[in-house]
Formats: C-alpha cells, sequence, structure tokens
C-alpha cells in the first residue's frame, strides 16, 4: 500500500566541490515484497532504501549498484533477517570518479543522518562491479564485503570489447565520452577495478564472486579470473561460486543464483554482529579550516599542492590517494601537486630546504606537513621543532598570505610507547600547538594508530607493520585525511589574524646556503658531483651532487654570513668525523658528525651551529679535528648545504 508522503527536512551542507550533499530531501514512502520502502531524490539522483520489519542491532546494510531489480531473492532473504537495502542510481556513469563523489555522499547520509552501520555489503552485478571495486577500492575501511555477480572488472573488456567478448559500441562510446579518453588513451587507462587492491586486500575484505562458465558478454578470463587472482595475491580473502544449473541466457552472462541463502549468510557472517570502529573527530583540528584553498580551487580552477615531509610523505602512499581524491572532488581545477618527501629529514631540514624545494617549485595554496617521526629520531629538541615548524608556516604566510597548512603527526612504535604510559610525545604536542597557534588545521594520527590497536581494530604486527606503513597503514593515514577535507569544506569558522613568531629565533627566514661561499679554505675541495666511495646507500638529492668535502685532520675554511642562525647539511657516512668551530672567534666547540646510521647509510644530517645569534654580518670558523669516533673509519667532514636563518 502506498502510504501517505512524508517530508523530512535535513540540514543543508556544502560538498568541497560546491554540490549539495543534503538539501530538503523529501521522502515518499511505498512497498516492496512487503517492506517499506523510502524513495526520495539525492543529488538530483533517484534513491531509496527498505526498511525490515526489525533491524538487526546496529542497522547492517547492503548496498546495490545498478540492476537493483536484479536477482532480489538474497535481498529478500536478508531483509527478513534484519538488514537494510540500499541504492542510488549513477547508472549512466560507469563509475566514474564523479559517480564516486555521489556514492561518498550517500554513505554520510545514510551513516551519518540514518544511522546505518559503518561498513556496508556490496553488492555489485555485471557493470556494477565497476561501481563496487571503484568506491571499495576507495573506502576499504567502510566494507564489510563484496559479493559480485559477473562483474564487470575491467572496461576495455566490456563495453570496450577489447578482448574475445563482444563489447557495447554504443556504451563504449558513451564510457570514451564521460572519461574523455581517445581510444589510445582508454587501453591505458588503470582506474579499474583490477588494479589498486592492496588497500582492500589488506583490510581482508571478504570476497565472493558468482560467475557464469560460459559467459562470452563479460568473460571471466579477462574480469573475474584477473581480479581473483591479484586479490588472493594481495592476501584477500575471496572464493568463487560457478552458476551452472538452470537456463543459461544473453550468452551465459545470465544465470539463476543456485542457493540465494548460501550468499545472504556470507554476507550476514561479515557484518553481523555490527561493529562501530572509532571515529576519526577526535583526532582532527579544523582550526582555521582550508576555505581559503578549497575556494581557490573552485573560483581559479587551478591549485598548488604541496607535501613536505620524511619518507612517510617521500613513498607512495597517503600522498597520492589524497592528490588523486582532490581531483576527483574538483574535477574541473587543474592541480599541481608538489612532492617534496625526502627520507630521514626531519623539521629543521625542511625549514631551510623550504623555499628551494617548495615555493621554487610553486607556491602552495594547500601543503600538507609532517616530521613528528623524523624528529625524534633525528634528536631535535622541543625548541628546535618550534622553531622549524613556526619558521615554515611563516614562510608559507609570506609566500602566500591565504594558503592553509595541514600539520601531521604520524605513528612510531616510541610514540605508541608514551601513549602507554599516558605520556603525550614532544613532536606531537608541538605539532599541535603550532597548528592552534597559527588556526592550521591539524590531525593526531599517532593517537589515533594508537588507538585503535588499543580498542582491537587491528594490530601493529600484523597490519600497521612499521612506521613506513603497509597499505594498511597508508589506508589509515588516508582515510582519516579524508574525513578532515570533507569536513573542512564545511568549516565556517573565521580565519585567524596571523600572530607575532612564538619564537623570536624561529626560521621563517632560513634557506639554503651555497657551499661556493666557503672563504680560506684549507684541505677541503669542492666536488662537482660527489659520489661515495663507501658502497651504502644514499638519498636522492645527497648523491650526484656539489660537496664540500675534507677528509683530513687540521682541514678547515669560513664562512661569512648574515643573520641569527647558522648550520651545515652534511652527509655522515662510515668515516665521518668530528669537527670544531667558532662564531666570530669565540669559544670553539667540538661536534661529531658519526651517528648511529652511519654504518648503515650515507645519511643527510642538518646541525644547527648556533641559532640564536644578535642580528648582522658573523662569520664561522670551521675545522676537522684529529680526534674520530671509534666507530668511525675516518675524520671526513662533507657539505652539501650552509644553512643561514637570517
Amino acid at each position: 500500500m502506498i502510504k501517505k508522503h512524508i517530508q523530512q527536512l535535513i540540514l543543508l551542507i556544502i560538498c568541497l566541490s560546491g554540490r549539495i550533499s543534503y538539501a530538503q530531501i523529501v521522502e515518499k514512502e511505498t512497498s516492496w515484497k512487503g517492506f517499506d520502502k523510502i524513495e526520495f531524490t539525492f543529488e538530483n539522483r533517484e534513491a531509496w532504501y527498505v526498511k525490515p520489519a526489525k533491524a538487526i542491532p546496529g542497522n547492517p546494510w547492503v548496498w546495490r549498484a545498478h540492476f537493483p531489480t536484479w536477482h532480489t531473492e538474497m535481498d529478500s532473504i536478508l531483509l527478513s533477517r534484519g538488514f537494510h537495502i540500499a541504492y542510488v542510481n549513477t547508472n549512466d556513469m560507469f563509475a566514474h570518479p564523479e559517480a564516486m563523489q555521489v556514492w561518498d555522499a550517500f554513505y554520510d547520509y545514510l551513516v551519518k543522518e540514518k544511522q546505518f552501520a559503518p561498513k556496508v555489503a556490496l553488492e555489485g552485478v555485471s557493470r556494477g562491479g565497476l561501481y563496487v571495486y571503484g568506491w571499495a577500492k576507495r573506502n576499504p575501511d567502510k566494507v564489510s564485503c563484496v559479493y559480485a555477480e559477473a562483474p564487470v572488472c575491467d572496461p576495455k573488456s566490456w563495453p570496450g570489447g577489447k578482448g574475445k567478448g563482444p563489447g557495447s559500441e554504443k556504451d563504449w562510446d558513451l564510457w570514451l565520452k564521460l572519461f574523455g579518453k581517445s581510444e589510445e588513451e582508454a587501453l591505458k587507462f588503470n582506474d579499474i577495478p583490477l588494479n589498486d587492491l592492496a588497500g582492500l586486500a589488506a583490510f581482508k575484505v571478504p570476497i565472493v564472486h558468482v560467475i557464469g562458465l560460459q559467459d562470452k558478454l563479460v568473460p571471466p578470463a579477462e574480469n573475474s579470473d584477473l581480479l581473483v587472482k591479484t586479490y588472493q595475491q594481495l592476501g584477500g580473502p575471496v572464493s568463487v561460486y560457478p552458476m551452472t544449473r538452470g537456463e543459461q541466457k544473453l550468452d551465459g552472462h545470465h544465470f539463476p543464483i543456485e542457493h540465494p541463502e548460501f550468499f545472504a549468510n556470507f554476507i550476514e557472517q561479515n557484518s553481523v554482529p555490527v561493529i562501530k570502529p572509532l571515529p576519526h573527530d577526535p583526532y582532527i583540528e579544523v582550526n582555521a579550516g582550508l576555505g581559503n584553498a578549497f575556494e581557490k580551487f573552485k573560483t581559479t580552477k587551478k591549485g598548488t599542492v604541496a607535501f613536505l615531509g620524511g619518507s612517510i610523505t617521500h613513498n607512495p602512499g597517503w600522498r597520492n590517494k589524497t592528490s588523486r581524491y582532490l581531483q576527483e572532488r574538483f574535477p574541473d581545477t587543474e592541480f599541481t601537486f608538489i612532492a617534496a618527501g625526502i627520507p630521514s629529514l626531519g623539521s629543521t631540514p625542511h625549514a631551510f630546504r623550504f623555499s628551494r624545494d617548495v615555493l621554487a617549485q610553486g607556491i602552495p595554496d594547500l601543503l600538507f606537513l609532517e616530521s613528528a617521526v623524523n624528529d625524534r629520531g633525528n634528536g631535535f629538541s622541543e625548541k628546535a621543532q618550534v622553531r622549524a615548524l613556526e619558521g615554515i608556516v611563516r614562510q608559507m604566510h609570506a609566500a602566500n598570505p591565504r594558503a592553509n597548512v595541514v600539520l601531521m603527526a604520524f605513528a612510531e612504535p616510541l610514540k605508541n610507547s608514551d601513549y602507554e604510559k599516558g605520556k603525550e610525545p614532544t613532536e606531537v604536542a608541538v605539532h599541535q600547538r603550532i597548528a592552534q597557534y597559527y588556526g592550521a588545521a591539524y590531525i593526531n594520527l599517532a593517537k589515533e594508530v594508537y588507538d585503535r590497536i588499543k580498542a582491537g581494530e587491528f594490530s601493529w604486527e600484523y597490519d600497521f607493520k612499521d612506521l613506513h606503513p603497509s597499505p594498511y597503514g597508508q589506508e589509515v593515514y588516508f582515510q582519516t585525511i579524508k574525513e578532515l577535507l570533507k569536513k573542512a569544506s564545511n568549516s565556517t569558522k573565521p580565519a585567524v589574524q596571523f600572530p607575532k613568531a612564538i619564537d623570536q629565533f624561529s626560521y621563517e627566514k632560513g634557506s639554503y646556503h651555497s657551499i661556493e661561499e666557503a672563504k680560506n679554505v684549507k684541505g677541503f675541495t669542492l666536488d662537482p658531483s660527489w659520489k661515495p666511495a663507501a658502497k651504502l646507500s644514499t638519498r636522492e638529492g645527497f648523491v650526484n651532487v656539489p660537496m664540500l668535502v675534507g677528509e683530513t685532520a687540521n682541514a678547515s675554511f669560513e664562512l661569512p654570513f648574515k643573520g641569527r642562525g647558522v648550520g651545515i647539511a652534511i652527509i655522515s657516512g662510515t668515516d665521518a668525523g668530528i669537527i670544531t668551530y667558532s662564531i666570530d672567534g669565540k669559544k670553539p666547540k667540538s661536534l661529531d658528525l658519526f651517528t648511529k646510521w652511519s654504518t648503515q647509510l650515507h645519511l643527510p644530517w642538518y646541525l644547527m651551529l648556533d641559532d640564536e645569534l644578535s642580528p648582522g654580518k658573523h662569520t664561522l670558523k670551521l675545522t676537522i679535528s684529529s680526534e674520530k669516533n671509534k666507530e668511525s673509519t675516518g675524520t671526513a667532514c662533507r657539505i652539501v648545504h650552509f644553512l643561514v636563518a637570517e
């Protein structure tokens, strides 16, 4: 029976791209197989969900992709057991990123507004495979399991018809137009279900594929077989059930489902009881928000985004996913992404290389900044961290007063130990302090990882695995960053007036100075393209570059400079020596250049010799000592940059 129309006003929320996610939603209640069906328009698209007579606690649900009225036996069984069934019509979009944005918004609506379970069972039939895998690999933490029936896993197979299947010329033309690809470009297109499954596999999301062995329209050999093999090799749990009974229609693509209750059991077993993971919100501080950057992206259709950090930023993972997410949220914006991650470097190196490695590549509208892991490992003091991070934020403001910054504190075992003792890690506290003071956004990923481990969501040993995160850890990082980007889009907080510096000696005018500025050089030589003699690994940017090299005792030089701080960026290998230095003729000090990593790596190592000088001209004199560390094989001092804080 069609019941009376009811209206429900939902709070208006504007997406990053300016689209309306939730508006005044008019719900129409109808009946579907004896269950109440709620129909409404969502982002100008048909949408609905069907309610069970009595919902299971936590409201588990199934999300149908395309063909929602095909093979509904399993849905009926699950409804009778207390599941919800939901659908939003993006049928004409072949899982295009714009469709994935609609799916993101639909998920948020049902989970946040209707209290559906945080993890959903995805059900994809035929071309619906493009959707369930397109969304699942973007959101592996939000998927309880995947049921795929004769799924399309590669658009080149269908609708492209580039393999043994006939394809669909009409649909292929639509696909090419929608994605803006030529035939040649389409053959290289890689945002397909067969690729980027590592995160989904790391989350151990169970998958079952139901296929027809005689399917000539969507041949399993070009689709399901390839995905199953890849997923299993990545460690993902997957099974295949061939349907061989009953009439096989449409070139074997349509077949009856044997024992639908078996697949209903699969979904129920992986969805119930409903487990609610910890929310992201406690670890995110929007502060003044990211409104300036988002507005620039939308109005000018251009944007520059920089990622500044150590190896966790350098390595592929959260950075690539964040870049893709921004591109998909702002599809009309031409982005420049600056990848300025260098392994082993912390906040002090970042402050002095910021002008060369970031600003010289483009002026960011949005800057992602991290150094908490390397700051601890490299032994930078709390004072040094404040001066460096504050210096970067102030350099960013000087170059672009409207730029937005995101500070992130990543996880590591030592921070886990601190939290276990009830102690906040110094590096995390500094990142938060700088973010709050300057109105920058902040994410405490270190605490989030620790809390999720304690809550039993995953383990460090088998899931996260390392401070250089596994695919699982990269997904944990990205999903929280994604939540920040969504939250920040709705922020209406006013921008914070740019304040005076916390520390008068912050590195806000820190930069590299050329090694050619050295004077009165004795025993040092300028190697135009230094390469190590010892067979140890190196860091990009610190090999095959000019280097001021001294390897014998009493080698010396002087550096005239103007500023309040001076330091050296060196390469510390197995033969790193000890130096003595003085500034303006004052009492010499000694400094050992050998580190605990020097036997393993030609390590880039940044040393501030003094950063509390009076403004003006100064002279540094540096000499290699005849003494050496007992573990070192020599007395070398190799300088790649001078560091000057004006």
